[in-house]
């Protein structure tokens, strides 16, 4: 087998992370649903699944994110290579990973003792997701310096939002005591981390 060359086609890392994401996301709406036997007082069944809205509503939020994020660092750079493929799976491994604790979450949030185990494993998925979504970033930064592309770097540093992530460790700490609002500060992260900031809309703008 030949070398593996220098500078990969970033188009085949963003056609694969795009499909993964896709399927991630849609695989959330797949944990929804009531009892067969709930035809008799559905509006009740319905809900009563209120953990899984908000399971489905913070991991959703959370892949559309990343994958923002994603698109703008990716679109920043001209060529890759395999130590960025390799910090893209990373990332991929754990957005793929991410409808396991989101069904654990949703299925376990209100029952007292396994609730506290399931918000908390969710906050570190999130929190390690986010962590990597970080570090490919770092990576791409030293990549643009080499051969600069077309995308402001001011705007991806923008959309990263890293200083959100300490939402996630809140949650987590949260989570040990109040699961349920341990769940509701990640949603508060997620939507915090997707609102674009000044630096974002003054991009789009121009």
């Amino acid at each position: 087998m030949g070398a593996v060359p220098s500078r990969l086609p970033v188009s085949r890392l963003e056609a694969f992370s795009d499909a993964v994401f896709a399927i991630a996301i849609t695989l959330l709406v797949l944990e929804l649903g009531v009892s067969t036997g709930a035809g008799r007082d559905l509006l009740h069944a319905i809900v009563h699944e209120w953990p899984s809205y908000l399971a489905y509503a913070t991991s959703f939020l959370t892949i559309g994110v990343i994958w923002v994020q994603h698109s703008a660092i990716v679109g920043s750079l001209r060529a890759a290579d395999t130590t960025l493929y390799r910090l893209n799976l990373l990332v991929l491994l754990l957005a793929s990973f991410l409808p396991y604790p989101t069904r654990l979450l949703a299925e376990f949030i209100g029952h007292k003792g396994p609730e506290r185990v399931a918000a908390v494993f969710y906050g570190v998925t999130l929190l390690a997701l986010g962590l990597a979504v970080s570090l490919l970033a770092r990576y791409a930064a030293r990549l643009r310096a080499e051969a600069p592309g077309e995308v402001d770097p001011a705007t991806v540093t923008a959309l990263l939002r890293e200083s959100s992530l300490g939402f996630y460790g809140i949650g987590i700490v949260v989570s040990l005591a109040f699961p349920a609002a341990g769940a509701i500060t990640y949603l508060a992260s997620a939507i915090a981390r997707g609102l674009p900031t000044r630096e974002v809309r003054q991009a789009i703008d121009t």
